[in-house]
């Protein structure tokens, strides 16, 4: 089995939360693989940038979780292990990255997200983000 590092950003606006439809029709958050040298927090940045076209500012590592899938061109398993990281957009204006697989996309109210939002263990990491960006909201 291959293991990959990857990390991604669930971005909040406000009361709403990014999320991006791939290819596959998933509803999904942005992340990315995650090179050596490479500092997770800055791949999750920048892969949100990517895909979303949405500048962000970290504010707190949020979670972990694991993934695995067959690779069809590697020709073996691969087990994804991401990294998580709560981020705060600058702004709302999501344009996904078609080059990169995404159709649609853009900020959704907590309930819509978690709707919409495809895998049970997003869905679970979209409630406790969701729960930790509330609690920092009142501090701040």
């Amino acid at each position: 089995m291959l293991y990959r590092n990857c990390a991604g950003g669930v971005v909040f606006s406000g009361s709403k939360v990014l999320l991006l439809k791939n290819d596959k029709g998933e509803w999904v958050l942005p992340k990315g693989l995650v090179q050596e040298g490479e500092s997770r927090r800055e791949v999750a940045r920048e892969r949100v940038l990517r895909e979303a076209g949405v500048e962000c500012r970290f504010v707190a590592m949020v979670g972990e979780t694991e993934y695995e899938f067959y690779s069809a061109t590697r020709k073996k398993p691969v087990c994804n292990q991401v990294v998580w990281y709560l981020m705060e957009a600058k702004d709302i204006h999501c344009v996904p990255n078609a080059r990169e697989g995404f159709g649609d996309g853009g900020f959704f109210d907590r309930d819509d997200a978690l709707t919409r939002v495809t895998y049970t263990q997003d869905r679970a990491l979209l409630a406790e983000a969701w729960r930790r960006w509330q609690e920092l909201r009142g501090e701040m």
